[in-house]
Order: C-alpha cells, then sequence, then structure tokens
C-alpha cells in the first residue's frame, strides 16, 4: 500500500500554540501530506497521511525538538488517501475534558498496561495479582459500535465529557476489579484514568497506546469488530486494515 497514515499525541508544555501550528502547518504541506493536526497549550495530537518521504520530512525535524523527542507515532497502511485536505487547528485541549483532575501536565501520569499484558489478562481472565480485570470504553456510542473488546463495560456517551456521569451507577461493583481504561488511541483513557484516579478509584489503570497501539503490537486478542478512525478508512480491524479504501471526494 503506497500511503502511510500516522497517529500520534503528546503531552508537554507549549509557550506559544499558534507558532507550533504554523510550523506544522508548513511542514505538513512540504511534505504533501494530509489529514489533522491539533496544537494546545497542553500539547499536540495529529493524524497524517501521505508519502513516506513526505511523514520522513515532517517527523524529522519534531524529533530534533527535545519536546517531542520521544514521541510515540503509531503506523498504517491503505492504497490511497483518506484525508480530503489540511487541518491544522489550535485548540484549548487537544481533547477536550475541562477537567484539573484530569490535566496530564499538572498531574503525574497514571498507571498504565502495555498491549503485550492486557492480552496476556484478557487470556486469564484475571490480572497478574489475581484480580478480575474489567475494561471500561471511554469513546462515544457511535464509535463503539463499530466494535470493542469483548465484554467491554461501555458506556450510552455522546461527548467524552459525560463519561465521569456514566459510570458512576457502576462505580460500586467495580470496586474489586482492575479497571483498563481504553480509547482509539490514547488520550482519552490517559486523561479519564487521571480524573478517575483522583476521584478515588484507586484501580484504574490505562491501556498504553490504545487500540491502535493494541492492534499494532499484539493484534487483535479479546477484541470484537473494528476501530472507528476519523477519516475516510473509517474504521481498522485488528491488522490495522481499512473498512473503506477508496479516494475522498475533494474538499467543496
Amino acid at each position: 500500500m503506497k500511503v502511510i497514515n500516522i497517529a500520534a499525541y503528546h503531552f508537554t508544555h507549549i509557550a506559544d500554540p499558534a507558532a507550533l501550528a504554523e510550523r506544522m502547518r508548513v511542514l505538513a504541506r512540504e511534505g504533501g501530506l494530509r489529514g489533522t493536526v491539533l496544537v494546545a497549550p497542553e500539547g499536540v495530537n495529529l493524524f497524517l497521511a501521505g508519502t513516506d518521504e513526505g511523514v520522513d520530512a515532517f517527523l524529522s525535524p519534531l524529533r530534533e525538538d527535545e519536546r517531542f523527542a520521544g514521541m510515540p507515532v503509531k503506523t498504517s497502511r491503505s492504497s490511497s488517501q483518506p484525508f480530503a485536505r489540511l487541518k491544522v487547528k489550535v485548540k484549548p485541549e487537544i481533547i477536550a475534558w475541562r477537567r484539573a483532575d484530569g490535566a496530564p501536565l499538572s498531574h503525574p501520569r497514571a498507571p498504565a498496561v502495555a498491549p503485550v499484558d492486557l492480552a496476556r489478562w484478557i487470556e486469564r481472565g484475571v490480572d497478574d495479582d489475581g484480580r478480575r480485570v474489567v475494561l471500561l470504553d471511554t469513546r462515544n456510542r457511535e464509535e463503539v459500535a463499530y466494535g470493542s473488546f469483548r465484554d467491554a463495560l461501555t458506556l450510552p456517551i455522546d461527548n467524552f465529557t459525560e463519561l465521569v456521569g456514566a459510570l458512576a451507577p457502576h462505580r460500586e461493583a467495580l470496586a474489586d476489579a482492575t479497571l483498563v481504561s481504553f480509547c482509539t488511541g490514547g488520550i482519552r483513557c490517559e486523561k479519564a484514568a487521571l480524573t478517575l484516579r483522583a476521584e478515588g478509584m484507586d484501580n484504574v489503570l490505562q491501556l498504553d497506546g490504545g487500540i491502535l497501539g493494541y492492534f499494532e503490537q499484539v493484534g487483535g486478542t479479546g477484541y470484537e469488530g473494528r476501530c472507528f478512525v476519523f477519516d475516510e478508512r473509517v474504521a481498522l480491524d485488528p491488522s490495522l486494515q481499512p473498512l473503506v479504501d477508496g479516494e475522498p471526494q475533494p474538499a467543496a
């Protein structure tokens, strides 16, 4: 497949989001990339696609910046460009949460479980300490409809900001479990885990790298269906193959 798709996010202090957004816009345009880049005081979130050379030309200068030197990047392939255009935006947050207790730069990172370890827990039914494992889907109902981990706790939410309230009726029943929050790429489950732990749920972990990182590292163990993505591919299966792999229509 000729097109490489990259997904990445990184929480780091950005003193001048507008300046960084413009720099990333220039790099993406020079590399012929399309997709979405979000820049906020708390960091960056990006989904881009293009040629290998274009992606390398975009990422190499960023990795020379110590703020992004260790930024994990997830990759997949498609036979055509899944984005109609390039969009670069400055936002208050790279994913809206609007909660101080879930601000990653203000707190130590919530404990995470690696995909290989979660796959082992799923197969065994318990974590390494023998506690039952419950997977918490932090995505909205539209995304969940395309697929989720088997027997995951899914909530009837349309917006991420509704998650804490929707989870409230389940909290008592989850007290004896290891609760693993997950989302597409890791941003939402990272913020959710911080807030839930701040509210006293010290049994909450986050899936490192989200569903896409899980697919990339271990495949589809315990996962049913596909993972919704926010582009013309619609959803990816555990081998990172798109549901739709056709050229998008040009922007009007």
